[in-house]
C-alpha cells in the first residue's frame, strides 16, 4: 500500500523517499529452538514423560477385567475406573469442565502460564516432535545449516526420516485416541487385519493429521495465533503473579565482554548480549523486552541464562521467576492474596461437591413413559386403564431383582411382571398397565407414583411421578 505525499501523483510519489510499502502479513520465520539443560528443562522432560505415559498407557489398563477408561458411545456408557456413567450423568462432566476452568484461573493467578509451559497438549507433543527433529537433524546450528543448504539426496534422506518418525508417532497417537472410544485390544486386532470401520478410520486419520500438523508444522503459531488463552491471560495476572522476567536493573546496559573484564568499570550490566535466551525460546521472543503474550513460561530462558551466569561467575537469576512488585523495587510479594483465596475456595468447594455427588449418585434409574397413542381406555370389566413403559437402568456393579409398585389413588391396580431381573449396566423396558374403577377417580388427571425396590437390598429404591388420565366425572 503506497502513501502519497501531498500534491503528488502516485507515479511521482512512488519514486520519492517518503513513500513506503506496508504489508499487513508477516511471513512466517521458522524457529529452531536450541537445546537447553537445567532444573526446569529436567522438570519439563519429566512432565512430558508422565503426561504422555498417562495418555498412551491408560487405554490398556484393566479394572475388574474391563478396560479402565472406555467412553463407549454406541452403548452410551462411559466406564471410568470401575464407575459407569450414563448420558444423564453428563452433569458431572459439566462440573469437571468448570473445575478445569477454575484451576486454570487459580494456577495462572498464582504462577503465570504453568499450564502452557508444562502441561498443554500442544506444548507436550511439540516437545516430542522437536526431540525427534534434534535426534535426526542435530541441534540448532545443524538444523539451520541443513534448511539453508541446497536440495540434495542427503537432505531429502534426513528430512524424509524425520517426517517418517513424525507420521508414525502421529498415527500411534491417533490410534490411542480411538482406543478411548473403542475397546483398544479389539481395535488393535482390527487394525492389523485392516478391518476398521469407516468412522474409526476417519478419526484415526483426522487425529493423526491434527497431531502431525499442529506439533510438526504449526508449533508456536498455534500458541500465538490460535490459542485464545494468550489473549485473556492478562485478566488473571496482577503485580504479585509469578512470571518469568528479565531483571533490567541488574542486566542493563547490555554488552559483550570477557570473563576477566571488570564490566562494572565499563558501565555494563550482567547481560552479556549472548542472545541464548532468544535461541532457546520455542516462540522466538526476547524475554528482555518484558512480559509478552507469546511467552508460554517454558522456563528455557531461565536455565540457559543461569548456565551463562555460572560460566561468567555472576549470580544466577538475571532471568527468573519473579513478580512485577519485586522488579519495580518492592522486596516482598504476597502469594496469599484475596483472589487466590477466592479461586482456591471455589475450586475446593467444587472438588468436594463433585466428589460427594459422584460417590453418592443413585445406582438405580427409573423413567416412566406414558403410551401416547391413547390417553386412556375402558376395558371389558369397565375399569379405566392407562399404559406406561418403565425404563429401568441398573447402574450398580452387581445384578439385582426389583419389585415394581404403584400408588397415589385409592384402589389403584397394577398389571405387570412384579419382579424383574437386571444385570449390571443393563437397561430394561417394562410395559405396565394401571387400572382403576371410574367411581374412584376424583379428577380427570391424577398423580401416581411408581416405586422400584431391590429385593436383596431394600435401601436401593427409587420413585418416579407420572399422571393417570381418565374421563371427566359426569
Amino acid at each position: 500500500m503506497t502513501h502519497d505525499t501531498p500534491h503528488s501523483t502516485p507515479s511521482e510519489s512512488a519514486n520519492t523517499p517518503e513513500s513506503a510499502d506496508v504489508t499487513l502479513y508477516a511471513k512466517h520465520q521458522k524457529i529452531h529452538p536450541r537445546r537447553v539443560f537445567g532444573l526446569f528443562s529436567t522438570l519439563k522432560i519429566l512432565s512430558v514423560i508422565i503426561l504422555l505415559g498417562i495418555y498412551y498407557i491408560t487405554p490398556w489398563l484393566l479394572w475388574n477385567g474391563q478396560q479402565a477408561v472406555l467412553l463407549d458411545l454406541p452403548t452410551r456408557k462411559f466406564h471410568i475406573l470401575g464407575l459407569t456413567f450414563w448420558p444423564q450423568d453428563l452433569i458431572y462432566l459439566a462440573f469437571l469442565l468448570i473445575i478445569a476452568g477454575i484451576s486454570l484461573f487459580f494456577f495462572t493467578t498464582l504462577a503465570g502460564r504453568l499450564w502452557c509451559g508444562f502441561a498443554c497438549p500442544q506444548t507436550v507433543w511439540t516437545d516430542i516432535f522437536l526431540w525427534m527433529e534434534r535426534w535426526v537433524e542435530g541441534d540448532r546450528p545443524k538444523r539451520i545449516k541443513l534448511d539453508k543448504s541446497p536440495t540434495s539426496l542427503r537432505k531429502i534422506r534426513i528430512k524424509a526420516t524425520k517426517h517418517l518418525l513424525w507420521i508414525t508417532f502421529a498415527l500411534f497417537t491417533g490410534f490411542t485416541f480411538i482406543g478411548y472410544f473403542s475397546p483398544i485390544r479389539e481395535l488393535a486386532t482390527d487394525l492389523v487385519h485392516f478391518n476398521l470401520s469407516g468412522w474409526q478410520t476417519f478419526w484415526l486419520l483426522f487425529y493423526s493429521l491434527a497431531t502431525y500438523g499442529n506439533a510438526g508444522w504449526l508449533r508456536e503459531q498455534v500458541c500465538i495465533y490460535m490459542c485464545p488463552y494468550a489473549r485473556f491471560q492478562s485478566a488473571m495476572f496482577d503485580k504479585d503473579t509469578l512470571i518469568i522476567a528479565y531483571d533490567p536493573n541488574r542486566g542493563e546496559p547490555r554488552g559483550p565482554r570477557k570473563k576477566t573484564d571488570d564490566y562494572k568499570q565499563k558501565g555494563l550490566g550482567d547481560c552479556v548480549q549472548c542472545t541464548l535466551c532468544i535461541q532457546v525460546c520455542p516462540t522466538g521472543i526476547d524475554i528482555r523486552d518484558g512480559l509478552q503474550y507469546q511467552c508460554i513460561s517454558c522456563s528455557a530462558c531461565i536455565d540457559v541464562c543461569n548456565e551463562v551466569m555460572d560460566k561468567m561467575g555472576y549470580p544466577r537469576g538475571l532471568v527468573r521467576y519473579t513478580t512485577e512488585n519485586i522488579l519495580t523495587g518492592k522486596t516482598a510479594t504476597h502469594v496469599f492474596r484475596p483472589r487466590v483465596f477466592v479461586y482456591g475456595g471455589i475450586l475446593l468447594s467444587l472438588f468436594i461437591g463433585t466428589g460427594y455427588a459422584i460417590a453418592n449418585r443413585p445406582l438405580l434409574e427409573l423413567d416412566v413413559i406414558r403410551d401416547r397413542n391413547s390417553l386412556f381406555r375402558e376395558n371389558e370389566a369397565g375399569l379405566i386403564e392407562n399404559v406406561y413403559t418403565l425404563k429401568v437402568i441398573n447402574i450398580d456393579k452387581i445384578a439385582h431383582e426389583y419389585q415394581i409398585s404403584a400408588k397415589g389413588i385409592e384402589g389403584l391396580q397394577i398389571k405387570t411382571h412384579r419382579h424383574i431381573q437386571a444385570q449390571p449396566g443393563e437397561v430394561q423396558e417394562i410395559p405396565v398397565r394401571l387400572l382403576i374403577h371410574p367411581e374412584q377417580l376424583k379428577q380427570p388427571s391424577s398423580k401416581v407414583y411408581f416405586t422400584l425396590t431391590a429385593l436383596d437390598n431394600p435401601s436401593l429404591h427409587t420413585t418416579e411421578e407420572a399422571r393417570f388420565l381418565g374421563p371427566f366425572n359426569r
